[in-house]
């Protein structure tokens, strides 16, 4: 068996209305009418599959799971949060893997953004 990659990421919202406008506004995602969207990878774009101890403090303990989104430029991504009037949940960090920023969903879902 060879797996190729994720096929989704799929969850249930209180308001999926306000859930995609905020997807589709903040993190420029077109979200198509049944609800969701089709991101095709880039050369160059990686999925990273990693597993946390339950009380590992990368993400809040209460969620389950993070989303990570690969982005071009981690410094336009500010720029455009800032003007979104979306306040990053921890300062940017940057290490030998590269550039990250941490935004909420109106939901309260951490998301990880990452410029490798």
């Amino acid at each position: 068996m060879n797996i190729k990659g994720f096929g989704g990421i799929f969850w249930r919202t209180r308001n999926i209305e306000d859930i995609k406008k905020w997807y589709s506004e903040v993190l420029n995602m077109d979200i198509n009418e049944w609800n969701g969207t089709i991101i095709t990878p880039q050369e160059g774009n990686e999925t990273i599959f990693s597993l946390f101890s339950q009380d590992d403090g990368y993400f809040p303990l209460a969620q389950q799971v993070m989303l990570n989104f690969q982005v071009e430029n981690i410094e336009d991504c500010m720029k455009h949060l800032e003007k979104m009037g979306v306040p990053l949940v921890k300062e940017k960090e940057v290490s030998e893997f590269g550039k990250f920023i941490w935004i909420e969903d109106p939901e309260g879902r951490r998301i990880e953004l990452w410029e490798k």
